[in-house]
């Protein structure tokens, strides 16, 4: 009976692991055979293919997928993974051609530290990253070298801190200047 028991508890155990193993989609599989270092998350819930990238490997990545097509950024955006965690800046991707119903999609994700998050901005790539990118940087502190104009967007240019990050400590009050 013990060892009755002591199988069903590997057998689940070896479960939850395969259960961790995310399988490769189309634009991994295509990376993989280039040679981009990447790791595969779990798609979202609509199934979109969604790959991890270091920040070093984030421009040659970006480059590559636009010369197999994804051609448009329609979306970059920044969150904080909890307090003490990550920031993460990720980019949505889309192939857009005449004849698709359904144009590929895949979602590029960069973790970084919270003391010094720095990515290099795609700005080059896709002109569409420029106010997106700054707002990221507003609200989260993420600075993204090479971007020709990165200040505050949202937020005063004197205010203090980064007001969407989880660890965020509001101003007892804040002195509205410029009103009038």
């Amino acid at each position: 009976m013990a060892e009755e028991s002591q199988s069903q508890q590997e057998n689940s155990e070896e479960n939850a692991e395969a259960s961790q193993i995310v399988e490769a989609g189309p634009v991994s599989r295509w990376l993989t055979e280039n040679d981009f270092g990447h790791e595969c998350l779990n798609p979202d819930h609509q199934g979109i293919e969604i790959i991890k990238t270091q920040p070093e490997y984030l421009l040659p990545m970006a480059t590559a997928l636009y010369a197999y097509g994804f051609n448009y950024l329609q979306c970059q955006g920044g969150y904080d993974a909890g307090p003490g965690k990550e920031l993460v800046s990720f980019y949505h991707l889309i192939k857009v051609s005449d004849h698709a119903d359904r144009p590929e999609e895949v979602r590029l994700k960069v973790f970084l530290p919270r003391a010094n998050p720095r990515v290099p901005s795609v700005y080059w790539i896709w002109k569409t990253a420029d106010w997106q990118e700054r707002e990221s940087y507003d609200m989260f502190g993420i600075v993204y070298e090479g971007h020709p104009y990165l200040k505050r967007i949202l937020m005063h240019e004197d205010w203090v801190g980064w007001p969407l990050r989880k660890d965020y400590v509001s101003p007892d009050f804040y002195e509205l200047q410029h009103a009038y």
